[in-house]
């Protein structure tokens, strides 16, 4: 519980910039599924399954997080801890058919995952193809 909090401070629905370099939203409410598909029909929509138990996860999370160069304002980025929201991401993998993976990120435009990775395919995606 300690790595979230120094991720999304006090507050779960705010971003930290101070503690994180990437303007995380933590995923905590199965109504956001709802929000990230509508805005992403204006603005690309980033899901990140993370395991908090899970050394690779968060090695993985460390590597994407150090190697991402995109601007804020091209895209939402979502962070999902699968042990307390384990509901929220069955649901993603039932409403997009992508099998549940951790560490997992999505990218979702226009209502659909248009691209996925798994482990150490998270810091090779080329996202600006899809941004």
């Amino acid at each position: 519980m300690g790595y979230l909090r120094r991720l999304f401070g006090d507050h779960e629905d705010k971003k930290d910039s101070k503690s994180s370099s990437l303007p995380w939203i933590a995923l905590t409410e199965m109504d956001q599924l709802e929000k990230i598909s509508r805005r992403s029909f204006e603005k690309t929509q980033l899901v990140y399954k993370h395991s908090t138990t899970c050394g690779i996860s968060s090695m993985v999370l460390n590597m994407f997080t150090k190697g991402y160069t995109h601007p804020e304002e091209t895209v939402d980025m979502y962070f999902l801890d699968i042990h307390r929201y384990r509901s929220i991401s069955n649901e993603i993998a039932h409403k997009h058919g992508v099998r549940h993976e951790s560490p997992q990120l999505l990218v979702i435009k226009n209502g659909t995952v248009v691209a996925h990775g798994s482990h150490g395919g998270i810091p090779e995606m080329e996202l600006s193809a899809f941004l």
